[in-house]
Formats: structure tokens, C-alpha cells, sequence
């Protein structure tokens, strides 16, 4: 009975040492100035923004060799940053982009603004598709389907990039949140969705995309 129990804390203990593992939060800022790529990332897990700030919410951050005028304002935040991200980052396993993109309007002109990221890494299936191919999601008996996170594009130059068309995999900003996987797929204990722009949209004509799917079975 002892070693019933002792085993059983032993889990109990792995469990939640896995799920803190899993469920890590990070923080990463990116400055205004000099190289300007933001970078979100996952081992495991996809990811879920928690909180972003495009502005200024101290003096210590991005503050090396500015001038005091430039870091004072500590109350400069750009609305909707969080709902950008989010839009942006969720579900991906990595999210890395430079911020140049995000043609954000200047909260506080004269302030030295950053992007700062708060994220956690949450376990879900991470599926990558190319396109005109199928794309097939399914749960264990029982489980059903719950989209966390799809995007249809390009990110980078080298996934579903075999025996493509050098000018149709330049454009590594090419990306749009769908909720068409969610719309067809939740609930489900199994789905599949043909990846083609006829059916997700051609957001950026010329550019050879691919389908990113994160979800769970609950």
C-alpha cells in the first residue's frame, strides 16, 4: 500500500514537473533601433502571447547610452499590440519577424519605444502542410478537436520549399490568421482540409504557401 502511494506521489510529481517544463513563460523585448527581428519560440508547445507592449513601461529597458529625454516616458503604449501579436504568434512553435512589418503608429514621439513579448509555451499538435495537399487533424476515440491557432503564408524560405520556384518562396512576410480550419474542424473527432488558396485565400498572390495548424483534443 506504501509503495502504491509512494509511486503515485512519484507521478504526481512528474507530472508536474513535465507540465512546468511545458507551460514556461518568456519575456523578449526588442529594440527600436539596430537589428529590429522579434522572436518568439517554442522546444515545446506552441505558442500563447499573454501580454505585448509596443512602447515604453520603464527607464531600463533598451536604455543603454540614450539620452534621459528619450527613456522618461514611461506611460507610452501603442493600443492593440496585444491583439497584433496574438493575431501574429499564436500557435506557432516559432514567430520571428522584423518589426519594421508591423507598421506601427508612434504612441509618443521623441520616446525611444520597444516591443516587449509575454508568452507561454502550452502543449498542443503542431501540424505543417503544404500546399495543394491535405491537411488531416484527428483525436483519439472519444476527443474531439480544438483549433488554437492556424496560418496560412510563408515565414521562412525553407519549409515546403523542395522543387519550388525560387521567386515564389522570397516573400518570408507573407502571413494570415485563418478561422476556417476552426469553422470546419472543432468539435470533430477528425478533419481534413485540402490546403489551397481557392479554399484558405490568396493574401499575397506569387508566394508558395503552406497551412499551420496548432490544436488540442479534449
Amino acid at each position: 500500500m506504501h509503495r502504491f502511494r509512494l509511486s503515485s506521489l512519484l507521478l504526481l510529481a512528474a507530472t508536474c514537473v513535465l507540465m512546468a517544463s511545458v507551460v514556461s513563460t518568456e519575456r523578449v523585448a526588442t529594440c527600436n533601433f539596430g537589428p529590429r527581428v522579434h522572436r518568439l519560440s517554442c522546444e515545446i508547445g506552441v505558442i500563447s502571447v499573454q501580454d505585448a507592449l509596443y512602447g515604453r513601461a520603464n527607464t531600463q529597458t533598451c536604455s543603454l547610452g540614450r539620452p534621459a529625454s528619450q527613456i522618461q516616458n514611461t506611460q507610452c503604449a501603442q493600443e492593440d499590440t496585444v491583439d497584433l501579436m496574438k493575431s501574429r504568434c499564436n500557435g506557432k512553435k516559432v514567430c520571428e519577424f522584423n518589426t519594421n512589418i508591423l507598421h506601427l503608429a508612434d504612441p509618443c514621439p521623441g520616446t525611444l519605444k520597444y516591443l516587449e513579448t509575454n508568452y507561454t509555451c502550452l502543449p498542443a499538435t503542431h501540424l505543417v502542410t503544404c500546399v495543394y495537399s491535405q491537411a488531416y487533424l484527428y483525436c483519439d476515440e472519444g476527443q474531439v478537436i480544438y483549433i488554437y491557432g492556424a496560418d496560412y503564408g510563408r515565414r521562412d524560405k525553407t519549409t515546403c520549399a523542395s522543387g519550388r520556384p525560387w521567386l515564389q518562396i522570397q516573400n518570408v512576410n507573407c502571413s494570415n490568421s485563418t478561422t476556417k480550419v476552426a469553422e470546419s474542424c472543432n468539435g470533430k473527432n477528425s478533419c481534413e482540409i485540402f490546403v489551397s488558396d481557392q479554399v484558405l485565400g490568396d493574401h499575397c498572390t506569387g508566394t508558395d504557401k503552406y497551412l499551420e495548424v496548432a490544436y488540442i483534443c479534449q
